[in-house]
């Protein structure tokens, strides 16, 4: 199967009234064989709980009707678990409430942004949190991933979450709304930088002088190792906006550096890009390097 089609298997599983009839389902056996019926895989958790019921977890997840339905006919209470990612063609970004705050303020920057503002549809957690559900629009893997300090979670390749209408403690998983926007993928990547931005706490070893010509800092990025690319990218990248740089100048010349270190394109733009939130941050400067302020800065 081309890239193409893979594309429209996974979001044609997917359409607005789906999770409104899931919502909506008079039992859980029910729901869980609307979803099995649509090629999206489903496993049974434990009743009122989020804990596999299944020997592998989500990894068991299965489109079989016949074995969906002799799970649930097994554990007719059980929560539905759906494996996130490119397995279910839906990533989800969960924002947490717990004793020690919330994501809600993070969630609404970053979707101010532009970064996570193409949600297809939400659900209240039992928690009082929120899953906001993406269509996976392409094909290149999205690992999960957690920001606590932020209070956001992301839910991709990798991970598994509860859909409605399970419940935990009594509550359930509500749907709250279904997007009158276009509904659009999210960049994980650029999430991730957004809520958790790189900072290095000082300068490279052997980065170049003070002054120095970028193609001196581009050839300097391109010679960095495994597991010092990003560093050397971020701090050359803010060498470059404090020198006055423009960020398509900086994103050609550092782009193509990263990647001759072997750093994906969306890992290099990702990089930059916070790299130029942050200096920019500070306007300008007569240090021609990043400030002790642009390091503690914080979003």
């Amino acid at each position: 199967m081309n890239h193409s089609a893979q594309r429209q298997s996974r979001t044609s599983r997917w359409n607005p009234w789906l999770p409104v009839t899931l919502s909506d389902a008079t039992d859980l056996a029910t729901a869980s064989m609307m979803l099995a019926t649509r090629d999206i895989p489903v496993f049974p958790c434990t009743p009122g709980g989020k804990q596999p019921l299944t020997t592998h977890g989500f990894h068991d997840a299965s489109t079989d009707p016949a074995t969906v339905r002799g799970w649930w006919q097994r554990w007719p209470e059980a929560n539905i678990g759906m494996p996130t990612g490119a397995a279910a063609g839906v990533d989800v970004v969960d924002v947490d409430v717990h004793s020690s705050g919330n994501g809600f303020a993070a969630f609404e920057r970053a979707r101010s942004a532009g970064i996570a503002d193409g949600w297809a549809w939400l659900v209240r957690t039992p928690s009082a949190g929120v899953h906001a559900y993406y269509l996976r629009g392409g094909v290149d893997e999205q690992r999960s991933w957690q920001v606590p300090s932020q209070h956001v979670d992301f839910r991709g390749d990798g991970g598994y979450i509860i859909v409605p209408p399970s419940t935990v403690a009594g509550r359930a998983y509500e749907l709250i709304a279904v997007a009158q926007h276009r509904a659009t993928p999210v960049d994980a990547s650029a999430l991730r930088a957004f809520l958790e931005p790189p900072r290095p706490s000082r300068p490279p070893a052997s980065m170049p002088a003070v002054g120095s010509r970028p193609e001196k800092l581009a050839d300097w990025v391109a010679a960095r190792p495994e597991g010092a690319r990003n560093h050397g990218l971020f701090w050359a990248a803010c060498r470059m906006v404090e020198e006055g740089h423009s960020f398509d100048s900086t994103a050609n010349l550092l782009g193509d550096a990263a990647r001759s270190a072997g750093l994906s394109d969306r890992e290099a733009m990702t990089t930059i890009r916070s790299a130029y939130r942050i200096a920019s941050r500070l306007g300008a400067t007569t240090v021609a390097r990043p400030t002790a302020a642009a390091e503690a800065v914080s979003l």
